[in-house]
């Protein structure tokens, strides 16, 4: 990996075959192919690391008949729609995130109402004894852990994934280059 400029992130990567980028055993179309696990761990490991305001450019070296075969082939597109199809995969699961946090407080506000109400005649049966406040704070306590869940997705939970999804958009954008190189 190398940076030829600042307002640039280059990526390289140095393969023997055009195969070697992409799943053996996935039957699609190549330009619809998934990438090797190890192909896509390396270009998104060191996609991470770059700064996120950079534009990236992948670059792959192949061997001369190899080069000449991704770009009939059209490698620039396939490794394009890859990144796309992630991104959108995780946008997916980052609404999926929110739905279901959502759902989380339908459940979880009703509780919070119930146990506050719940804790206050606790206070009044139990005439503001110890017994009281035990179980009037164990009630408040209830209320708001069982909030827990949404309150961890609204506020943490969607960070990665909004992080991950931007991060393959921003693969998906990348312009391909293809070099040849000598052995």
């Amino acid at each position: 990996m190398t940076a030829e400029n600042e307002s640039e992130g280059v990526i390289e990567v140095r393969i023997q075959a055009l195969a070697q980028l992409f799943n053996s055993f996935d039957p699609s179309p190549f330009h619809e192919r998934d990438l090797d696990d190890d192909a896509e761990q390396y270009i998104v490991g060191w996609a991470r690391e770059l700064p996120e305001d950079v534009k990236l450019r992948l670059v792959v070296y192949l061997p001369k008949e190899e080069a000449e075969k991704a770009e009939k082939r059209g490698l620039d597109a396939a490794l394009s729609n890859y990144f796309f199809e992630r991104a959108a995969t995780v946008d997916r699961d980052l609404r999926e995130l929110f739905r279901l946090g959502r759902r989380f407080l339908i459940i979880s506000i009703p509780i919070l109402v119930v146990c506050l109400i719940a804790s206050q005649f606790a206070r009044a049966a139990f005439d503001a004894g110890p017994l009281a406040s035990v179980i009037a704070e164990s009630l408040i306590l209830l209320g708001w852990v069982a909030n827990w869940k949404p309150i961890e997705i609204f506020l943490f939970d969607w960070l990665p994934l909004k992080r991950r999804r931007d991060l393959y958009r921003r693969l998906a954008a990348a312009e391909t280059e293809i070099r040849v190189w000598e052995r």
